[in-house]
């Protein structure tokens, strides 16, 4: 199988939309510090302004499902690039706490919306053979933005005028943002999504433009997927028919958010403060922890159509039980702190080559065509949902003792590997249509 050039350059311009979440989920964890003495803020109010974002992403991730169903996923891919740039432009000219937290929820609806539309819009126009692959790109270039943000973070501190400094972050994720609108001027339409809404002649030419090795039997199997009984009709989501799928997007983007991921990240300068590091010292110990995020997602995308998802997300919860379990230790004995960078990037590392390469790749693959546009929205929604309660609630109880949520965090890896363990199927190397069939989906059920 041949990568084919606008195949390539479709993933690449999708995968942006995940640069951009990457980078709006961490370029937060520069700020906060700035942020809470310019506003007094107190512990709540610090998590409220960091959650307000995550309101939007929730808000985005529910509500995308739809048009992007109604619209094509490109077309709504364009509209999330607009919200990343207004939110960038705007959290950096923020006058008051309630402007910048506006903005902050605006961006929200670009990171949402980019999660349930990016890596979706990916699976749909990738050959089985490397659809892990293709749409693992989008995590690596989540972990790109979040790697970019923490080094932005950094240069920004190092040369920047201290109380200018945290606008500058922010403002900066308006160069991706415009890069990723102009770049999808040049991409073509999902040929699944073409199929639904009757265009089979532009589909055909899309799936032949990249690289598809058989295209009237590929187009034969889409068409079959989506049932001929009713192909006018809405096919409801909520159905005992869809309860494996619905199960594994649910547990598998909550177990992603209870592994404590987007905590670190937010808070990633906070817990090295509480464990004594200064400012520049936090901010390369970042850098360094973003760089083995990026390096373990390599490794993963590299052997995830290998050896498979499953393999992957035993792995790592294994590894991130026993890290955390380490990191809790630290904070609840107050010895070792020595220990607590090389903890985290362990746990890092575990994280990023399991559950954080895994998860938009699963998602967008257990559901049938006829509604996976809403089975991507609900794993998103479950996705940052609990990211905006894990992030709110962190400060308020890490404030009682720092061990505490990463003791939490530890027992829901040991969880994630026996539910994996015991109920997760594999999905490598199977057509998004074969999978219906080996989930137990039927026409008739």
């Amino acid at each position: 199988m041949k990568f084919r050039g606008l195949l390539i350059r479709s993933t690449i311009t999708a995968a942006l939309g995940g640069l951009l979440f990457g980078f709006d989920t961490a370029v937060i964890a520069g700020c906060t510090h700035q942020v809470k003495l310019l506003f007094g803020l107190s512990e709540s109010m610090l998590g409220f302004m960091v959650a307000s974002a995550l309101i939007g992403t929730i808000l985005g991730s529910i509500f995308i499902g739809k048009p992007g169903d109604a619209y094509g996923r490109r077309i709504c891919l364009k509209v999330t690039g607009v919200l990343f740039l207004i939110s960038a432009l705007g959290c950096a000219i923020a006058w008051d706490l309630p402007s910048l937290v506006f903005f902050r929820l605006i961006g929200g609806l670009g990171v949402g919306g980019a999660s349930v539309l990016g890596p979706m819009y990916i699976a749909e126009i990738s050959p089985a053979k490397l659809r892990g692959r293709l749409v693992g790109f989008f995590q690596f270039n989540v972990v790109v933005g979040i790697l970019a943000a923490y080094l932005s973070n950094y240069l920004t501190d190092v040369l920047a005028v201290n109380g200018m400094a945290w606008r500058i972050k922010f403002g900066i994720e308006a160069v991706p943002a415009t890069l990723f609108l102009v770049m999808l001027f040049t991409i073509p339409r999902s040929p699944r999504w073409l199929i639904k809404r009757g265009k089979i002649e532009e589909a055909e030419s899309t799936l032949d433009a990249i690289g598809e090795e058989n295209v009237k039997q590929e187009m034969q199997e889409i068409v079959d997927s989506l049932g001929h009984k009713h192909p006018t009709s809405r096919e409801k989501l909520f159905q005992w028919k869809y309860r494996l799928p619905i199960f594994l997007a649910i547990t598998i983007a909550a177990f992603n958010q209870l592994a404590g991921i987007n905590a670190l990240l937010y808070y990633l300068n906070d817990i090295f403060r509480e464990a004594g590091f200064n400012t520049v010292s936090s901010n390369i110990q970042a850098v360094a922890i973003g760089l083995t995020n990026l390096i373990f997602t390599v490794i993963a995308m590299s052997l995830i159509d290998k050896i498979g998802r499953r393999k992957l997300l035993l792995t790592g919860s294994l590894g991130t039980a026993a890290t955390l379990g380490g990191v809790t230790y630290v904070f609840m004995t107050g010895q070792n702190q020595h220990l607590l960078v090389w903890l985290l990037i362990a746990y890092i590392g575990f994280f990023a080559f399991s559950s954080g390469a895994c998860i938009w790749v699963y998602i967008s693959e257990v559901f049938p065509n006829k509604v996976r546009g809403r089975g991507q929205a609900l794993g998103s929604f479950t996705h940052w949902g609990l990211c905006a309660v894990v992030s709110w609630t962190f400060p308020i109880v890490a404030k009682i003792s720092s061990g505490y949520p990463f003791m939490f965090f530890t027992a829901m890896m040991i969880l994630q590997f026996f539910v994996v363990l015991f109920i997760y199927p594999e999905t490598r190397g199977v057509s998004l249509e074969e999978l219906q069939g080996k989930l137990g989906i039927s026409e008739d059920a």
